[in-house]
């Protein structure tokens, strides 16, 4: 009744907070001071922990999950989870989560410090002097059929075990155990994918200021034609992060396609990067950009087009390029269903598109909390014919991704092939998958 309680006086706060957010004198996303910040991560950790976590391991079938790391050398999972003042470990810590008789999980943290709300303490020095002596005592208490240890082949995300903490663990951990280890890479893969209500109300939000940042960059404001180059504008955008108390996870880039002799190969990009040219009337600008904010991410591509003199719209032949990548965005989203892998869903995606006349290439990815995140890859650039590993991975509900990918358009009145190259971040529930502040269908215009 206590945590019931409590869980309901959570919700209500984080409700509060979320609803804050949506209004601002400017149009522009409000975004929460450093404290309000904190308590929202530290009560979505619990609510994670609470209520997420038992269905997960339950799911799994682990009865005990074990996170070790040591100072600046984090384990990607274990930096989750710990409270947002704890930039990075402290000395060795160790997180202990088991499943109790009650069907619940008690989460423990046999640290020299008191770990946030959400893990008891589970080592007194005073009593216990070795630290591996008090996990024992939490082991031998819940008796494990498996104790679950981050190791994986798939996902670095869910490979965060070094070893020299594992060599460790094993020279402390009772003989009688050892045949008990298995990896916890389908539960870790599971924890960081799955999203929770109140992280997708604000998940939307976030995706918001993404959005403005790049309208604003994409304007007169900010880009002076025949001046600006398009180096100036990445780093506009990352000085811009900077000034909203913001991080970007990766630098951005800027492209420009515009009616020239110079073919545009979007895979020689990927691998060597755009030139530094200065932004001219005509211009089709795209914009790869994205941040992180309460411990998510947002990874956006949009286009923009620059206006030439009279011009109030872009070019009809423009505008229905973007079209033929919204088609695209829908073709490929419209395969996603529980339980088919990124491999399948790429390659009936692909043989749609083709049959309708399109040139894709897809390469969608998981997003969270991390930018390229765990869960299911849906292609790469340079692997349209699937992915190995994580490509084999089925897809689940209540999860997020980057819904990445472009067409390839011959303009006739330029002579030759351009790409239109989106990516919008959206969210895949029972409903369907569906963009969380929307997607362009619109060319953005520099005037």
């Amino acid at each position: 009744m206590h945590f019931t309680k409590q869980l309901l006086l959570y919700v209500s706060l984080l409700t509060t907070l979320v609803l804050s957010l949506f209004v601002k004198a400017d149009d522009a996303p409000a975004i929460l001071s450093m404290k309000e910040r904190a308590a929202f991560i530290d009560k979505i950790t619990e609510l994670r922990v609470n209520t997420l976590m038992p269905s997960l391991m339950k799911q799994h079938n682990t009865d005990m999950w074990l996170l070790i790391s040591r100072e600046y050398n984090e384990d990607p999972i274990l930096k989750t989870m710990l409270p947002a003042t704890w930039l990075s470990a402290r000395r060795t810590t160790i997180l202990l989560f088991a499943l109790n008789k009650q069907g619940g999980v008690d989460a423990y943290a046999i640290a020299p410090y008191k770990i946030g709300n959400v893990f008891k303490k589970g080592w007194d020095k005073q009593t216990q002097p070795s630290q591996w002596e008090a996990l024992n005592t939490l082991i031998e208490q819940y008796k494990p059929r498996n104790i679950a240890l981050n190791t994986s082949t798939d996902w670095a995300h869910a490979d965060g075990l070094a070893l020299g903490d594992y060599k460790t663990l094993m020279a402390n951990l009772p003989a009688a155990y050892h045949n008990k280890i298995i990896s916890a890479e389908p539960l870790a893969v599971s924890w960081l994918e799955q999203r929770i209500p109140k992280e997708v109300e604000m998940y939307k939000h976030i995706v918001a200021i993404a959005h403005h940042i790049i309208a604003e960059g994409f304007s007169g404001k900010t880009i002076t034609v025949g001046e600006t180059t398009s180096d100036d504008l990445v780093w506009w955008f990352r000085e811009r992060v900077k000034e909203l108390k913001l991080q970007t996870w990766f630098h951005p880039s800027i492209a420009i396609q515009r009616a020239d002799a110079k073919s545009f190969d979007h895979e020689e990009s990927f691998t060597n990067g755009y030139d530094d040219n200065v932004i001219q009337a005509g211009d089709l600008l795209h914009v790869d950009f994205g941040i992180t904010y309460l411990r998510l991410n947002t990874d956006t591509q949009q286009h923009a087009y620059v206006l030439k003199e009279n011009e109030t719209s872009a070019p009809s032949y423009l505008v229905e390029a973007l079209k033929s990548g919204n088609k695209l965005q829908d073709i490929f989203t419209n395969q996603f269903a529980v339980g088919k892998t990124g491999n399948e869903v790429l390659a009936a995606a692909r043989k749609a598109a083709i049959d309708q006349g399109l040139k894709p290439t897809i390469y969608t990815h998981p997003l969270g909390y991390h930018g390229h995140a765990a869960g299911t890859t849906l292609g790469m650039w340079d692997s349209q014919q699937g992915v190995p590993g994580d490509g084999d991975y089925p897809l689940h509900l209540n999860t997020a991704y980057s819904i990445e990918l472009n067409n390839a358009v011959f303009i006739k009145q330029w002579n030759k092939e351009i790409r239109i190259m989106l990516e919008e971040d959206a969210i895949f529930d029972k409903s369907g998958v569906w963009y969380l502040n929307g997607r362009q269908t619109q060319l953005l215009l520099v005037k």
